[in-house]
């Protein structure tokens, strides 16, 4: 079965000419031309075309969903990152909703606000007393200056380069990657690379994260569920932890 350019682009809420620009480029290519030079897509386009939607929604341009389309052709490990992204966001979106109605409830009946419930879902600072206890206020006051100078656009991408880190994390994980190999190491650099673009990051700057961050951060990625979520759960996080200590062995 097959859909015709028109009822794709109907389907995902997009154009028929974006669709093409996607082929030009080698973003999408469909999966036969009929005679009247009309473009036809199957179920595996429309996988692609769905990771492309969703790598978009998470900022990322195209030549960067090229690259990372390229790198990893696994579509289930890969939307299993992006799915677990937009739990995140939904559960966020969700108390967001839940507090905006609060406050209309509130404003309509004539009744109290409710400091509490009115920024339920908004704040960012979640975790900065913990923050702040592990490495320090200076820690946290600079990385929170830093995320607050972005822009909207900026935030996307940041999140989108997260976002498809995890994945990889993940998708490695899944297919019983050696940690210390190649390919899980070349993970850990980029994670590396990662948290030295962020301010207050405990040695961070030019020379990365220390030895002691990058392990303890590795530690609490097992320890805390929390953030062991976001490579997949327990094996994903002791993966993960297992190549940041080779990496920190070997580099730090």
């Amino acid at each position: 079965m097959d859909w015709s350019i028109q009822e794709i682009a109907k389907l995902a809420g997009t154009t028929s000419r974006t669709l093409r620009h996607y082929d030009d480029i080698g973003l999408l290519a469909p999966a036969r031309i009929a005679s009247n030079g009309y473009r036809h897509y199957d179920a595996d386009s429309l996988v692609r075309l769905q990771r492309i939607l969703l790598l978009r929604e998470l900022g990322l341009g195209l030549p960067a969903i090229a690259e990372v389309l390229d790198r990893e052709d696994r579509a289930p490990h890969a939307l299993r990152g992006h799915l677990e992204w937009l739990r995140r966001e939904q559960h966020r979106l969700t108390r967001q909703i839940a507090s905006v109605e609060h406050t209309i409830d509130a404003l309509e009946g004539g009744e109290r606000l409710m400091a509490e419930q009115m920024f339920d879902g908004f704040d960012h600072t979640e975790y900065k007393e913990e923050v702040e206890q592990r490495w320090g206020v200076d820690a946290y006051a600079r990385s929170d200056a830093w995320w607050r100078s972005m822009s909207a656009d900026e935030k996307r991408d940041w999140q989108g380069r997260m976002s498809q880190l995890s994945a990889d994390w993940i998708a490695a994980s899944e297919r019983g990657v050696d940690p210390a190999g190649n390919e899980a190491q070349a993970l850990a650099q980029r994670h590396f690379d990662w948290l030295r673009g962020i301010p207050g990051t405990p040695g961070g700057g030019a020379e990365g994260p220390s030895r002691e961050y990058f392990l303890g951060l590795a530690e609490m990625y097992v320890a805390d569920e929390r953030f062991g979520a976001n490579y997949g759960g327990v094996d994903g996080a002791r993966f993960v932890r297992d190549a940041m200590t080779a990496y920190a062995e070997r580099n730090l």
